[in-house]
Protein backbone atom coordinates (compact mmCIF):
# COMPACT_ATOMS: atom_id res chain seq x y z
CA UNK A 1 0.00 0.00 0.00
CA UNK A 2 0.78 3.79 -0.41
CA UNK A 3 4.07 4.23 -2.56
CA UNK A 4 7.72 5.06 -2.77
CA UNK A 5 8.77 8.76 -2.87
CA UNK A 6 10.92 7.39 -6.09
CA UNK A 7 8.02 5.72 -8.08
CA UNK A 8 5.70 8.69 -8.76
CA UNK A 9 6.11 12.24 -10.24
CA UNK A 10 4.32 13.85 -7.56
CA UNK A 11 1.79 12.39 -4.38
CA UNK A 12 0.01 13.80 -1.87
CA UNK A 13 1.61 13.61 1.87
CA UNK A 14 -1.04 10.81 2.98
CA UNK A 15 0.39 8.26 0.57
CA UNK A 16 3.47 7.87 1.52
CA UNK A 17 5.33 5.35 2.41
CA UNK A 18 4.95 2.14 0.70
CA UNK A 19 3.90 -0.56 3.11
CA UNK A 20 3.50 -4.48 3.03
CA UNK A 21 0.35 -5.78 4.56
CA UNK A 22 -0.88 -9.56 5.02
CA UNK A 23 -4.77 -10.06 3.28
CA UNK A 24 -6.29 -12.68 4.43
CA UNK A 25 -8.31 -13.94 1.99
CA UNK A 26 -12.24 -13.23 1.71
CA UNK A 27 -14.77 -13.14 -0.64
CA UNK A 28 -16.25 -10.16 -2.66
CA UNK A 29 -18.96 -8.68 -3.94
CA UNK A 30 -18.37 -8.50 -8.00
CA UNK A 31 -20.67 -5.51 -8.27
CA UNK A 32 -21.09 -2.66 -6.27
CA UNK A 33 -24.79 -2.29 -4.56
CA UNK A 34 -27.48 -0.68 -7.00
CA UNK A 35 -30.16 1.68 -6.31
CA UNK A 36 -32.45 -1.46 -6.26
CA UNK A 37 -31.08 -3.41 -4.31
CA UNK A 38 -31.09 -1.03 -1.63
CA UNK A 39 -34.75 -0.06 -1.96
CA UNK A 40 -35.17 -3.79 -1.06
CA UNK A 41 -33.37 -3.08 2.32
CA UNK A 42 -35.48 0.36 2.94
CA UNK A 43 -38.90 -1.29 1.81
CA UNK A 44 -38.84 -4.49 4.04
CA UNK A 45 -38.33 -1.48 6.82
CA UNK A 46 -34.40 -3.03 7.29
CA UNK A 47 -33.54 0.32 7.17
CA UNK A 48 -35.54 1.74 9.95
CA UNK A 49 -34.69 -1.22 12.22
CA UNK A 50 -31.96 -0.28 14.94
CA UNK A 51 -30.42 -3.95 15.20
CA UNK A 52 -28.25 -3.62 11.65
CA UNK A 53 -26.74 0.11 12.69
CA UNK A 54 -23.66 0.56 15.00
CA UNK A 55 -24.83 2.93 17.78
CA UNK A 56 -23.34 6.07 17.09
CA UNK A 57 -25.00 5.77 13.41
CA UNK A 58 -28.45 4.79 14.55
CA UNK A 59 -27.75 8.47 16.51
CA UNK A 60 -27.20 10.14 13.59
CA UNK A 61 -29.99 8.66 11.37
CA UNK A 62 -32.64 9.44 14.10
CA UNK A 63 -31.12 12.82 14.43
CA UNK A 64 -31.49 13.70 10.87
CA UNK A 65 -34.64 11.78 10.95
CA UNK A 66 -33.48 10.08 7.61
CA UNK A 67 -35.37 7.34 6.25
CA UNK A 68 -33.71 6.67 2.66
CA UNK A 69 -30.90 7.36 0.91
CA UNK A 70 -29.95 11.63 0.53
CA UNK A 71 -30.58 11.55 -3.48
CA UNK A 72 -34.06 10.03 -3.26
CA UNK A 73 -37.00 11.39 -2.64
CA UNK A 74 -40.48 10.07 -1.94
CA UNK A 75 -43.63 12.06 -3.51
CA UNK A 76 -46.52 10.33 -2.19
CA UNK A 77 -46.00 6.35 -3.55
CA UNK A 78 -43.69 7.70 -6.03
CA UNK A 79 -39.99 7.25 -5.26
CA UNK A 80 -37.53 9.85 -8.00
CA UNK A 81 -33.97 10.01 -7.83
CA UNK A 82 -32.36 13.39 -8.04
CA UNK A 83 -29.49 13.37 -10.41
CA UNK A 84 -27.46 16.55 -11.01
CA UNK A 85 -29.99 18.22 -13.56
CA UNK A 86 -33.18 16.47 -13.22
CA UNK A 87 -35.32 14.48 -11.09
CA UNK A 88 -35.65 10.86 -12.48
CA UNK A 89 -38.02 7.84 -11.22
CA UNK A 90 -36.01 5.90 -9.33
CA UNK A 91 -37.32 2.94 -11.58
CA UNK A 92 -34.55 4.38 -13.91
CA UNK A 93 -31.90 4.00 -12.21
CA UNK A 94 -32.33 1.17 -10.09
CA UNK A 95 -28.87 -0.86 -11.90
CA UNK A 96 -27.20 2.69 -11.21
CA UNK A 97 -24.72 2.20 -7.98
CA UNK A 98 -26.66 3.35 -4.64
CA UNK A 99 -25.13 6.47 -3.67
CA UNK A 100 -24.63 6.31 0.38
CA UNK A 101 -22.84 7.12 3.31
CA UNK A 102 -20.46 4.93 5.12
CA UNK A 103 -22.98 4.65 8.43
CA UNK A 104 -26.09 3.49 5.77
CA UNK A 105 -23.71 1.15 3.41
CA UNK A 106 -22.43 -0.27 7.23
CA UNK A 107 -26.30 -1.16 8.21
CA UNK A 108 -26.89 -2.32 4.82
CA UNK A 109 -24.06 -4.96 4.60
CA UNK A 110 -25.05 -6.01 8.42
CA UNK A 111 -28.42 -6.87 7.22
CA UNK A 112 -26.49 -9.06 4.38
CA UNK A 113 -25.26 -10.54 6.96
CA UNK A 114 -22.17 -9.48 5.62
CA UNK A 115 -19.61 -5.85 5.91
CA UNK A 116 -17.77 -3.21 4.09
CA UNK A 117 -14.36 -3.56 2.61
CA UNK A 118 -10.77 -2.64 4.05
CA UNK A 119 -8.57 -0.37 2.73
CA UNK A 120 -5.66 -3.34 2.27
CA UNK A 121 -8.80 -5.80 1.08
CA UNK A 122 -9.37 -2.80 -1.88
CA UNK A 123 -5.69 -3.09 -2.76
CA UNK A 124 -5.69 -6.77 -3.21
CA UNK A 125 -8.89 -7.02 -5.17
CA UNK A 126 -7.92 -4.06 -7.72
CA UNK A 127 -4.27 -4.69 -7.91
CA UNK A 128 -3.24 -7.86 -7.41
CA UNK A 129 -4.07 -11.15 -9.11
CA UNK A 130 -4.76 -14.55 -8.23
CA UNK A 131 -0.68 -14.77 -9.63
CA UNK A 132 0.07 -12.47 -6.85
CA UNK A 133 1.63 -10.03 -9.20
CA UNK A 134 0.81 -6.43 -8.89
CA UNK A 135 -0.58 -4.47 -11.54
CA UNK A 136 -0.87 -0.17 -12.21
CA UNK A 137 -4.89 -0.67 -12.78
CA UNK A 138 -7.58 -3.56 -11.80
CA UNK A 139 -7.17 -4.65 -15.72
CA UNK A 140 -3.58 -4.54 -15.96
CA UNK A 141 -0.93 -1.97 -17.16
CA UNK A 142 -2.64 0.05 -20.25
CA UNK A 143 -3.84 3.27 -18.99
CA UNK A 144 -6.96 4.04 -18.60
CA UNK A 145 -9.46 4.76 -21.37
CA UNK A 146 -13.20 5.49 -21.44
CA UNK A 147 -13.46 1.82 -21.73
CA UNK A 148 -12.52 0.81 -18.48
CA UNK A 149 -14.51 2.52 -16.38
CA UNK A 150 -17.37 5.51 -15.89
CA UNK A 151 -14.59 8.43 -14.44
CA UNK A 152 -12.95 11.44 -16.12
CA UNK A 153 -16.33 12.94 -16.95
CA UNK A 154 -17.23 10.19 -19.61
CA UNK A 155 -20.40 10.69 -18.49
CA UNK A 156 -21.86 12.99 -16.08
CA UNK A 157 -23.51 10.38 -14.01
CA UNK A 158 -23.31 6.96 -12.92
CA UNK A 159 -24.17 4.34 -15.23
CA UNK A 160 -25.53 0.79 -15.02
CA UNK A 161 -23.33 -1.48 -12.75
CA UNK A 162 -21.12 -4.15 -15.05
CA UNK A 163 -21.00 -1.56 -17.86
CA UNK A 164 -17.03 -1.75 -18.50
CA UNK A 165 -16.65 -5.20 -18.51
CA UNK A 166 -12.68 -4.16 -19.79
CA UNK A 167 -11.94 -2.59 -16.16
CA UNK A 168 -12.74 -6.01 -14.65
CA UNK A 169 -10.27 -6.85 -12.19
CA UNK A 170 -7.98 -9.96 -12.97
CA UNK A 171 -9.83 -11.41 -10.11
CA UNK A 172 -13.40 -10.51 -12.09
CA UNK A 173 -14.21 -7.42 -9.55
CA UNK A 174 -15.93 -5.09 -11.31
CA UNK A 175 -16.02 -0.96 -11.09
CA UNK A 176 -13.42 -1.01 -8.53
CA UNK A 177 -12.24 1.95 -10.29
CA UNK A 178 -14.89 4.92 -11.78
CA UNK A 179 -18.61 4.99 -11.46
CA UNK A 180 -18.15 6.13 -7.79
CA UNK A 181 -15.59 6.26 -5.26
CA UNK A 182 -15.21 2.89 -3.00
CA UNK A 183 -16.49 2.97 0.62
CA UNK A 184 -13.99 1.68 2.82
CA UNK A 185 -14.59 0.94 6.58
CA UNK A 186 -11.03 1.85 6.84
CA UNK A 187 -10.12 4.92 9.60
CA UNK A 188 -8.05 7.60 7.22
CA UNK A 189 -4.91 7.53 9.33
CA UNK A 190 -1.10 8.02 8.24
CA UNK A 191 0.98 5.18 6.13
CA UNK A 192 4.14 4.14 8.23
CA UNK A 193 6.48 6.72 7.82
CA UNK A 194 4.26 9.56 7.41
CA UNK A 195 5.83 12.73 7.18
CA UNK A 196 3.88 16.04 6.28
CA UNK A 197 6.32 17.11 3.80
CA UNK A 198 4.31 19.62 1.99
CA UNK A 199 5.82 23.29 3.50
CA UNK A 200 2.82 25.32 1.75
CA UNK A 201 0.43 22.95 3.30
CA UNK A 202 1.70 21.07 6.01
CA UNK A 203 -1.99 20.11 7.17
CA UNK A 204 -3.34 18.86 4.16
CA UNK A 205 -3.97 15.15 6.17
CA UNK A 206 -3.00 15.90 9.73
CA UNK A 207 -6.00 17.89 10.51
CA UNK A 208 -7.82 14.22 9.34
CA UNK A 209 -6.44 11.74 11.52
CA UNK A 210 -8.86 11.90 13.81
CA UNK A 211 -10.74 8.75 14.36
CA UNK A 212 -13.34 10.31 12.17
CA UNK A 213 -12.79 10.10 8.80
CA UNK A 214 -12.37 6.86 6.58
CA UNK A 215 -10.72 6.07 3.53
CA UNK A 216 -12.36 6.26 0.48
CA UNK A 217 -10.69 4.38 -2.86
CA UNK A 218 -10.77 4.12 -6.82
CA UNK A 219 -12.92 7.10 -8.48
CA UNK A 220 -15.58 8.81 -9.27
CA UNK A 221 -17.14 9.58 -12.62
CA UNK A 222 -16.10 13.17 -11.68
CA UNK A 223 -12.20 12.09 -10.89
CA UNK A 224 -9.14 13.11 -12.82
CA UNK A 225 -7.81 9.71 -14.75
CA UNK A 226 -4.60 11.43 -13.26
CA UNK A 227 -5.87 10.36 -9.92
CA UNK A 228 -6.30 6.94 -10.85
CA UNK A 229 -2.97 5.72 -9.46
CA UNK A 230 -3.15 2.69 -6.70
CA UNK A 231 -1.74 5.27 -4.01
CA UNK A 232 -4.18 8.19 -4.02
CA UNK A 233 -6.72 7.72 -1.30
CA UNK A 234 -9.69 10.19 -0.66
CA UNK A 235 -11.52 10.57 2.91
CA UNK A 236 -15.20 11.51 4.39
CA UNK A 237 -16.67 10.99 7.42
CA UNK A 238 -19.38 8.55 8.04
CA UNK A 239 -22.34 10.58 8.54
CA UNK A 240 -21.59 12.93 5.39
CA UNK A 241 -23.87 11.94 2.60
CA UNK A 242 -22.60 14.01 -0.32
CA UNK A 243 -20.10 12.39 -1.87
CA UNK A 244 -20.05 10.58 -4.90
CA UNK A 245 -19.69 6.82 -3.26
CA UNK A 246 -20.63 3.56 -3.90
CA UNK A 247 -19.92 0.05 -2.04
CA UNK A 248 -19.88 -3.32 -1.95
CA UNK A 249 -19.74 -6.41 0.53
CA UNK A 250 -17.47 -8.42 1.53
CA UNK A 251 -17.13 -11.84 3.78
CA UNK A 252 -13.95 -13.44 5.56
Amino acid sequence: MGADFSAIPFGWDNEFNEAVVEVPSFTIDSLPITNSEFYEFVVCDAYDDERYWRPEDWFWKELEGKRHPTAWVKQGEEWTYRGMFDFIPLTQVGSWPVYVSLAEARAYATWRGKRLLTEAEFHRAAFYGPDGKESKYPWGESPPSQWHGNFDFNAWSPMPVGSYPAGDSRWGVSELVGNGWELTDTPFAPLPGFKAYMTTYPDYSEDFFDGKHFVLKGASWATAAALLRPSFRNWYQAHYPYVFAKFRCVSD
